[in-house]
């Protein structure tokens, strides 16, 4: 083995040193024919070097993508949420400006309130506001929004109050047709899955004139009701079972199921007593004197 590799050592170094020693015409020939040899491996080679130098660059290009696309989808969602953000303080303030608009309107005294909660028996019949007789709410008072009534007070305490709502069946109005002043009577029809709430106007004269698309509101009747207050406007119109009175579907004129803010319509009487209530007993003032009672000047 040792022989073998000695006998190519010596066969290359002969060949280098009869390289050398050629003349320059045979040298060149030679060296041309080497040349023309190994330029297809370099060739080769320079277009495996170009290759690879364009896959790293591709490489690397989709590395600084993937940092382009994360970034500006981090900017997305940002701006997404402030879009969002601004929508809605323009959608609270305009409902603010509607409320304070309507309140300056409205001849009663109204108690502005925020719903704070919905009976879970009943996503219509009820919700609760966070108002209550120390703001001038009692029992037995209009409820109502821009939009229109929703119904009525029912249970009160210091600091909250529960409304029953238009779509209750134990919810009653006193009401009359807007355009021909026929007066009826509305109650709610309850919660059908699928269907928005609606109430029935009963006991309305066979021969009433009454047509779908005319409006609805309270006649005033009973005073429980401020009259005139917007309830909805008539969908259908059928005969009852006797066949003496018809009977009107009303679709209501206030989303029961959006339900944020609302009004209550408070009497003198209510927020008299609301500031009686928040003097404290002690503090009297005698009426001769104007100190307090027991004191002198």
């Amino acid at each position: 083995m040792k022989d073998r590799r000695w006998i190519a050592l010596c066969a290359i170094g002969l060949v280098v040193l009869a390289m050398l020693n050629l003349p320059d015409a045979a040298s060149r020939r030679v060296k041309g024919a080497v040349r023309d040899g190994i330029s297809p491996l370099q060739a080769g080679l320079r277009g495996g070097v170009r290759e690879l130098r364009e896959i790293v660059r591709y490489v690397r290009g989709l590395g600084d993508l993937a940092l382009e696309n994360r970034a500006l989808s981090e900017e997305i969602v940002y701006l997404r949420g402030e879009m969002r953000m601004a929508q809605e303080l323009a959608r609270d303030n305009q409902m603010l400006r509607d409320q304070l608009g309507f309140a300056r309107r409205f001849p009663n005294k109204l108690v502005s309130c925020e719903v704070i909660g919905r009976d879970s028996t009943g996503w219509w019949q009820t919700v609760r506001l966070d108002k209550g007789a120390a703001a001038g709410v009692a029992e037995g008072r209009a409820v109502l929004t821009t939009d229109g009534l929703i119904g009525r007070t029912v249970a009160v305490s210091g600091r909250t109050a529960d409304v029953l709502l238009l779509a209750d069946p134990a919810c009653k109005v006193a009401v009359r047709l807007k355009r021909s002043g026929e007066f009826g009577v509305a109650e709610g029809t309850g919660v059908k899955p699928g269907e928005a709430p609606t109430v029935r106007m009963d006991y309305v004269l066979k021969t009433a004139d009454v047509q779908p698309g005319d409006e609805v509101v309270t006649s005033g009747l009973g005073g429980l009701f401020p009259k005139g207050l917007p309830v909805g406007r008539v969908a259908e119109v059928v005969l009852d079972a006797s066949g003496l009175y018809q009977t009107a579907r009303i679709e209501l004129a206030a989303d029961l199921g959006k339900l944020e803010y609302a009004f209550v319509a408070a009497t003198e009487k209510d927020l008299a007593a609301a500031r009686a209530e928040s003097v404290p007993a002690d503090v009297v003032l005698d009426a001769e004197t104007g100190f307090l009672e027991g004191e002198g000047p």
